[in-house]
């Protein structure tokens, strides 16, 4: 999506115009996100990159049909596990989805933990022209026989900022680089740049949901015990007999890796449950890191979250409908 100044502006009018409700897995993002959408009047975007997916339900604790208290949700279930879904398509399809839901007089709540599609939908992203098979041949040519050097030394000349950023090892994207500048005659750094600037928290609607990093890690041990109980090795055994195979992004998504890794006989089932315990784990800090880098994101406690509704909401009354819902659902409802 190569997007020139005046369509930047557009696409940030559009998405800043929507909610954003964030946070390290198992922080709780669909149980209060679903009691936002009610009181803000809105429909759920999912900003999860791994439930796009159709039959990947209990790795990706997708909150299922009947667990919604009849708010619409989107970007669920949209393609088989065998394609791969791109970053720009994600985008693209998320935007109509918001364009329709405000015709209906509905706010937009994006609800998810997955952070490149965070900071895509509120910065855009640079999709670039199409592949030139023919130079990309053509260079792989020379560099046969090279050392991995030989095209990062390429890359200085014409784009010292990527060069600075991309491994020497990291062929494709050096690859890409190069083929974007013999394009377009302009250095890919130079599309890029535009997409690292943010708005101020305080002109977005971007809540990151914060958990003491003990609590967390217990929530997160505790959902993984329950998505093994609920089967979620039956549903990664279903996935690995299909007759289509399982797109090598949907394979490695968190949980499903460990577990295919498992039937393939390269882990014991206890080292892979702990080790998807601990993957998670990880990821939880690494999602919190890159909401720390988003200018964006204001940051609001899980236990007791607060947002600026413009007195539309009282935070005791969220808190109590919160509460409410954790009584009433028995802890059913799943957050992603």
């Amino acid at each position: 999506m190569e997007l020139d100044t005046e369509e930047l502006a557009r696409f940030r009018r559009q998405t800043l115009s929507c909610w954003y409700l964030t946070g390290a897995t198992a922080s709780g993002k669909s149980r209060i996100g679903i009691t936002l959408a009610r009181r803000l009047g809105a429909e759920i975007i999912s900003l999860d990159s791994m439930a796009i997916y159709r039959e990947m339900d209990i790795g990706t604790s997708k909150v299922m049909p009947e667990d919604r208290l009849g708010i619409p949700h989107h970007m669920i279930d949209v393609v088989d596990p065998s394609v791969e879904y791109s970053l720009a398509r994600y985008v693209n399809a998320a935007r109509d989805k918001i364009d329709e839901i405000q015709l209906r007089g509905k706010k937009v709540l994006f609800v998810g933990g997955t952070p490149l599609y965070l900071k895509a939908m509120l910065r855009g992203i640079f999709e670039g022209p199409s592949a030139d098979n023919a130079f990309r041949t053509q260079l792989l040519r020379k560099v046969e026989g090279r050392s991995a050097d030989y095209l990062h030394n390429m890359l200085k000349k014409i784009d010292a900022v990527s060069a600075k950023r991309l491994h020497p090892n990291d062929t494709r994207r050096i690859v890409r680089a190069l083929e974007v500048y013999e394009i377009t005659g302009k250095p890919i750094s130079y599309y890029q740049k535009q997409f690292e600037v943010g708005a101020d928290a305080a002109e977005c609607h971007v809540y990151v949901l914060q958990t003491p990093r003990e609590i967390l890690y217990a929530q997160i041990d505790k959902r993984v015990d329950k998505m093994i109980y609920e089967g979620f090795l039956d549903e990664v055994k279903k996935l690995k007999d299909r007759k289509q195979p399982v797109s090598k992004t949907a394979r490695q998504a968190l949980g499903y890796k460990e577990l295919f890794d498992y039937l393939d006989s390269k882990l014991k089932y206890g080292e892979a449950v702990n080790l998807i315990k601990q993957n998670t784990r990880r990821f939880a800090k690494h999602q919190e890191t890159w909401f720390k880098s988003l200018c964006e994101c204001r940051f609001t406690p899980a236990e007791k979250p607060e947002f600026d509704i413009e007195g539309e909401l009282d935070d005791e009354e969220l808190e109590n409908e919160i509460n409410s819902i954790d009584e009433n659902d028995d802890d059913e409802i799943i957050d992603e």
